[in-house]
């Protein structure tokens, strides 16, 4: 039997009003703006050309290569990374961070002519009140300012993406006239950002809202639409499906959401998700590199994947519990693999490459021990199930597989 036909998915019963209306893309902020946390490490070209790889193994349709404007060691890393893409001939395009003058905006300028590779410019400028009256800022310098950059990125040959920082905390007429500024000067995408994470769903539906109906289609341009999310509140996925699904084109992400605070967009849930709900093109993208991608940025970054992490954390498709264990076993049993990764799962494990583990602790039924015995081939006599079984009942933790293996007779 169709393992569809045994759920009955509510998911699939909301309106075509609340999918996205079109493809989406996804832009990776991994080696940008996740190096921002100061908890990571820099990864060194050879790593970063390695994520690299994953991201276009992947299918991420574009990356932040860096802020080459922030020194040396960054326009080195920047430049390599743009050779990678040109010598490999790769999809992915890129993009760079630039602050909003011409110290920034200028080495993208450079390193497009040195590499050959077209490089959007995402120039950034805060725009909330709250940042505005820290800074001393008036309107007409943030107008000024924006207006000044885009039309020198212009000048320069580049592709200019317009970000305003904070945008999810400013007020609706700054949010206006940053944009139409920007657009009317030659930016032909914008970024809409969630930068201290305080946005919920609806208000980020009425943004992504209010942004097209009173700046993209007024302005009659052809105008790319991103969000860029942050995690304080814990919604950044739900925040970014609700900008989709608002009308955003694009969203920005980070492997396991490294970033600032609590960090960004999780790209890897972003990918999850998108694939689940059949949204176009991530329903059919082969998502099998998706752990590697992770744990390649784990290592190079220095922070660890949590075990209970979606998808490719260690427990995400392990289990202990004798209930659970003894219906995925069963499904084995009938020799059906895609309803053992589904009848205790919401994520089917093999569609990402993965498959379920069965382990032996406190809350093991018998039949946990005798599967973990048989996919290893050992024997499943009663008297050692037995043994194993009375040992995991008496311990306060999974065991491990030298603790089992304590268990067996000793060879003659």
């Amino acid at each position: 039997m169709n393992v569809s036909e045994l759920i009955y998915d509510w998911n699939r019963l909301y309106p075509q009003s609340l999918r996205p209306a079109g493809s989406v893309l996804l832009n990776d902020e991994t080696l940008r703006d996740g190096l921002q946390s100061p908890s990571v490490r820099d990864p060194s070209i050879e790593q970063k050309i390695k994520i690299l790889h994953l991201m276009e193994d992947l299918g991420i349709n574009s990356l932040d290569l860096g802020l080459p404007g922030a020194g040396p060691r960054a326009t080195e890393h920047v430049t390599a990374l743009a050779r990678e893409i040109v010598s490999q001939r790769m999809k992915i395009k890129a993009n760079c961070a630039a602050r909003t003058h011409q110290n920034d905006i200028r080495p993208i300028a450079e390193i497009v002519q040195k590499t050959g590779l077209p490089i959007e410019a995402a120039t950034f400028l805060g725009s909330s009140p709250i940042r505005r009256y820290t800074e001393g800022w008036t309107d007409d310098f943030l107008l000024q300012t924006t207006e000044k950059a885009i039309k020198y990125g212009v000048s320069l040959g580049l592709e200019v993406m317009y970000v305003t920082e904070d945008t999810t905390r400013c007020d609706p007429e700054m949010v206006k006239r940053l944009y139409s500024t920007a657009i009317n000067c030659g930016a032909r995408a914008i970024v809409l950002c969630d930068t201290a994470g305080h946005a919920t769903p609806m208000g980020t539906v009425a943004l992504v809202k209010f942004v097209m109906e009173e700046v993209v289609k007024p302005s009659g341009e052809k105008i790319r639409v991103d969000w860029h999310g942050h995690c304080d509140r814990g919604l950044g996925t739900a925040n970014a499906m609700a900008a989709l699904v608002a009308g955003a084109n694009c969203v920005h992400a980070t492997a396991l959401g490294i970033g600032e605070r609590v960090g960004n967009t999780q790209m890897d849930q972003m990918l999850v998700n998108l694939k689940l709900m059949g949204i176009s093109p991530w329903d059919q993208q082969d998502l099998t590199k998706l752990k590697p991608y992770c744990e390649a940025v784990s290592s190079a970054t220095g922070v660890p994947i949590p075990v209970n992490y979606p998808v490719v954390g260690e427990d995400a498709f392990r289990t202990a519990t004798g209930v659970h264990a003894a219906a995925v076993i069963k499904a084995y049993k009938k020799k059906d693999v895609e309803l053992a990764n589904t009848v205790y799962s919401g994520v089917p494990s093999h569609v990402f490459g993965l498959e379920q583990v069965i382990d032996i602790g406190p809350m093991s039924g018998k039949s946990n021990v005798q599967f973990w015995l048989e996919r290893r081939g050992y024997p499943t006599t009663a008297e050692l199930v037995e043994r194993i079984y009375r040992r995991a009942k008496s311990s306060d933790h999974t065991l491990s597989e030298a603790e089992i293996l304590e268990c067996l007779p000793a060879p003659s």
